[in-house]
This record gives C-alpha cells, structure tokens and sequence, in this order.
C-alpha cells in the first residue's frame, strides 16, 4: 500500500511477552579446561632441553646457576680479587688487576705473609717510568710482585721526598712500603745513608737494609760485605746473627745475560734459593726497569723468605737503579 513507510522488524519475545536483550559472547565463568581430563599415575622425569638452564627460557639464569649470572656473585677466597681499593692504580681504560687469592691466616706467620707460604718464586716488575728520561727528574720507584700465574701478590712503593731523591741519587735513603690486596701495609723496608766512596773495607760505610713485618717490628738485616772479587751480602735475624748468605756475579753488568746471585746456608754450601735479575734488551741495559725472579725452597721458613725478598730490593738500588744523569754520562 503507497502512503505506507516501512516498518521495523518484529523482535522475538520470551514468553512473557518482553523484549529479549543480546547476550554478551564471554562467559560468565571460565568453562574449566580440565575437567574432562582424568588423572594418571605420575610419568618418569624429563630433563630439561639443551639450551634451557635450569628449566628456563633461553637468555634467563636461575640462582642455582650462579657461574651463568655475571653479576652479584657472592664473595669467594677460592676467587681471584679484582680492583681492590688499596694504593694500586687502576684506571678504567687498564685491564684488570687480578690479586692472588688472600690465604687464611696462620700461626706463627706474620700477618700479610702468608701468601709466600704458598710460593716458592716470585717475580718482581719495576714500573718503567718515561717521565725520568724526559725531565732528568728522578720519581720515587714502584714494583709489582706476582706469581707463576701472573697474579699481584704484593704492590711495593718508594716512599722518599723528592729532594733525597735527586740530590743522592743511587745512594739515597729509602723507605719502601709493601702493600697487599686490600692497600694494608704488611712490610716496610728502610736503608739508611751509607757513603761507600771513603772506604770500601769499613764495616760502617757498607749498605744495609732494614726488614720490618709488621711494620715497625724489626724481621732481619740485610747487610753488604766488602769482597774484592764478587758482591757478597749477609741476612741476618733481628739480632744481627747470620743466618744466610748471598753471592753474586764477578761483574753485576749482565750485558747480554742474566745475573743469578744464590742465596746459600750459613755453611756457604747449601742451596737456599737465588735473586736472578733478568736481561731484557736495551730496557735492562737502560737500568729503567728491571725484572727479577726471587726463589726459595718451598718449605723455607717464610721470614727468610721475606728475607730473600728484601735483598732483591738491595741489589737492585746498588747496582742496576741508573740514575739519569749516569745514562748521559754514558751517552
């Protein structure tokens, strides 16, 4: 029929006649996803695929794994140390100092040495010091001591004001301050001014080298002895009793070779380690850093390894610390 607009559909009603609503597509309660499933006795267990430690994805790290996790690993002795804050320098573009590990403490040792209870060499790094040939300005000295590995063992400084140094030169009066892993002082080591130009025979002229471990409590003496045909040292106890003996090369130049000076027993025949200062080219005959390697039996008692150690720094002061106007006197 015209006239007539179209109408709406009809909606379906319920049976009381009203309007039915759209329900809504998600369910009031989540359907229950197991319920047909019937429970079996337990299977064997499967171990975790390859590439998933611990059960976990790829790229994740669970805490019974802590070698797999970098970082917040906890502190070990069994591990080497890393940038301890003691008086090495460490800058963030060098690589890492790795420590040796700190042994436990030990009776009847004296405290800081009981990393040498463990060694039967050391190696001994003078720090080269460009700063010297430039400016004829000699700076105080700097060692590094380390093991077989390549680990510190211990730091070692000059501690002299700047006038002694320059004004004395090699002869000067030092005081060297050995400092372990975590910067503590566990060795001093001091040498009075001793002028040898005089008399050579004078007991009272040669050299000397106080050992102090702890310091300010007196180990031993290293002291030098006037021989006519090669370098003859003693060490001796806080009493100044003998206790071993050094003997050195007929010429302390070592050009071309290296210098073994052997540590004997108070007999003179018994072997009781050696102070070798290693040939490294024109840096040795430069005497602006030198490289010694200090050995002594394993069971020697560790003072008279400390001893031995002490010595090294002697020798080094007395025949191979070229100052820089010997190196152009030289030239």
């Amino acid at each position: 029929m015209s006239g007539v607009g179209p109408t709406a559909p009809e909606q379906p009603t319920d049976e009381t006649g009203s309007q039915v609503k759209s329900t809504d597509p998600r369910p009031a309660v989540p359907p229950g996803y197991d319920s047909h499933v019937v429970p079996g006795p337990p299977g064997a267990y499967v171990p975790p695929p390859a590439g998933y430690p611990g059960g976990m994805p790829m790229g994740y790290y669970g805490p019974q794994q802590p070698g797999a996790f970098p970082f917040g690993q906890p502190p070990s002795s069994t591990h080497p140390i890393q940038y301890q804050p003691g008086r090495y320098p460490v800058s963030s573009q060098s690589a890492p100092v790795i420590w040796m590990p700190g042994p436990t403490p030990m009776p009847d040792c004296p405290p800081g040495l009981e990393c040498l209870t463990q060694l039967d060499n050391i190696h001994v790094f003078q720090h080269f010091e460009p700063l010297e040939l430039i400016t004829r300005f000699e700076i105080n000295n700097k060692y590094d001591v380390k093991n077989n590995l390549g680990q510190m063992v211990y730091f070692v400084t000059e501690d002299t004001d700047d006038f002694t140094r320059n004004a004395y030169r090699t002869l000067r009066p030092f005081v060297l301050r050995v400092t372990d892993s975590m910067g503590r002082e566990v060795m001093t080591m001091q040498r009075p001014f001793r002028c040898t130009c005089c008399c050579f025979c004078c007991p009272s002229t040669r050299q000397e080298l106080e050992v102090q471990c702890p310091p300010g409590r007196t180990l031993g003496f290293v002291r030098d002895h006037w021989n006519m045909c090669q370098v003859a040292y003693s060490i001796q106890n806080e009493k100044k009793e003998k206790v071993l003996s050094i003997r050195g090369p007929c010429s302390t130049c070592g050009c071309g070779s290296d210098s073994v000076f052997q540590v004997r027993g108070i007999d003179g025949v018994s072997s009781a380690g050696s102070v070798v200062r290693k040939w490294h080219g024109l840096m040795s005959a430069m005497g602006q850093a030198d490289h010694y390697d200090v050995h002594f039996p394993l069971d020697l008692d560790v003072r008279m390894k400390a001893m031995i150690f002490g010595a090294c720094f002697l020798i080094d002061f007395m025949y191979y610390e070229r100052s820089p106007q010997q190196d152009r006197r030289t030239r």
